[in-house]
């Protein structure tokens, strides 16, 4: 039987001690975790982060593993001969982390170990380094290191979230476009408005983000560096500007427009401001999506009668339905290995967020609760975050590809929806 427990835990706000937008409640993990005991490392004390708390954390939201509490440790090793499996065994801790921190010059390294306590050896060694201000990325990075060696899937703790957050009252600065570590840590405001915010997608490099925004009246589509915060009007057409998504190489973007008269799919390239019409069809044909290859388009169409799924090749034009069970599938993502995916799918009158094999067609339903939107794929494949409803409030929400793992992100104000996951960093 799965088990389930609530862990609430106060995030720093990014560059200041306020508190974060977003908290966690982790709902549901894996049947029997991985026992795990990350050490308070040495010469960590008195740093502006504890960096033990944050591994643990990150590790604990994978739903994969079940840290110790260090209050239950029953000694403290920085160093191999200091570690003593019969002590870690006694614990039931299957793995054990430690290291040590030190100060050279105001930049940090932490050098940190990881050891098998069942097999009693040492399954890696590793150093990363960084300043006062990357405490927070040197604790993801251990925690991405020890994830991809007991899972062998890449940790996606190093990752950032974007998503919009409505604080539900009127007047400038009510919707507000946040950029934030994955755990909802380090959030910043990138752009504010008093008009609707919508879409935001990362490019591929991580350089920019583009979004819909209605600052102008009606929808347009910008396109934002996150150095500088320079923003780019990128349409300014009559009617709908909608639905932004990044080619693989970040030269174009996929949209939506309705300037003719209908909502068709688009793509522009960014540098010519080069347009080309990629449906006509009388139907509704809305947010686009490519294939890793950059080749084909996935979109959600109504041109069967409901909403459905569809792709089209950018060289031939040909138009291929993908979904076929349920009266609406929409929003759709592909997972990063492209085996599978990712949409809003209504059954029973109630829409859930599912998973669909591409070469089988066979659907799973990854969540519950009543209305559930905006899929965003980790970049890892591992999970994804969508937006839902708790407590009559809009709130992120995340749930491994298994449907085992499953995690609330509330905002402490307003409504947050939209969520976009990033991909790695190059």
């Amino acid at each position: 039987m799965r088990y389930s427990w609530i862990l609430i835990f106060v995030l720093s706000l990014f560059a200041t001690p306020a508190m974060a937008r977003l908290t966690i409640e982790i709902t549901s993990g894996v049947d029997n975790p991985t026992p795990i005991a990350v050490v308070p490392f040495a010469g960590s004390l008195g740093l502006s982060e504890d960096i033990q708390d944050i591994v643990s954390a990150d590790l604990l939201r994978s739903g994969f593993f079940r840290p110790i509490p260090k209050t239950d440790m029953l000694s403290m090793p920085k160093a191999e001969a200091e570690v003593f499996y019969r002590d870690w065994r006694m614990l039931g801790a299957s793995y054990l982390v430690i290291g040590q921190m030190t100060n050279v010059g105001g930049r940090y390294q932490l050098q940190f170990e990881l050891y098998d306590v069942l097999s009693q050896r040492k399954v890696f060694q590793k150093q990363v380094a960084g300043t006062d201000s990357q405490l927070r990325d040197i604790a993801h990075a251990v925690s991405d290191a020890v994830y991809e060696a007991i899972t062998g899937i890449r940790g996606a703790f190093s990752t950032k979230i974007l998503y919009v957050e409505d604080l539900k009252r009127p007047g400038a600065g009510r919707y507000r476009l946040i950029y934030a570590d994955a755990d909802g840590a380090r959030d910043r405001v990138l752009f504010a408005s008093s008009e609707p915010l919508l879409s935001p997608a990362w490019s591929n490099d991580m350089s920019k983000v583009a979004y819909v925004s209605f600052e102008t009246t009606r929808p347009a589509i910008f396109i934002q560096e996150l150095a500088t915060g320079k923003r780019t009007q990128m349409t300014n057409f009559q009617g709908l500007n909608g639905a932004p998504a990044w080619s693989p190489d970040d030269q174009s973007l996929a949209l939506v427009l309705s300037k003719d008269g209908n909502p068709e799919i688009y793509t522009l390239e960014i540098a010519t401001r080069k347009l080309r019409r990629i449906t006509d069809h009388f139907a509704i044909d809305t947010e686009p999506n490519w294939t890793h290859d950059g080749k084909s388009l996935i979109f959600t169409s109504n041109r069967g009668g409901s909403p459905q799924i569809y792709q089209v090749s950018l060289a031939t034009g040909r138009v291929e339905r993908l979904t076929f069970e349920g009266d609406y599938n929409a929003r759709p993502r592909l997972s990063p290995d492209g085996k599978t995916l990712i949409m809003v799918h209504r059954r029973d009158g109630i829409f859930h967020i599912t998973s669909q094999d591409v070469k089988t067609g066979n659907m799973r339903i990854l969540t519950e609760t009543w209305l559930d939107e905006s899929p965003s794929i980790a970049p890892n494949g591992a999970m994804l975050l969508y937006a839902t409803q708790h407590q009559n409030k809009g709130v992120l929400a995340a749930v491994s590809m298994d449907a085992g793992v499953k995690f609330r992100l509330p905002s402490k104000q307003g409504d947050v929806r939209e969520p976009s996951w990033s991909p790695f960093s190059k």
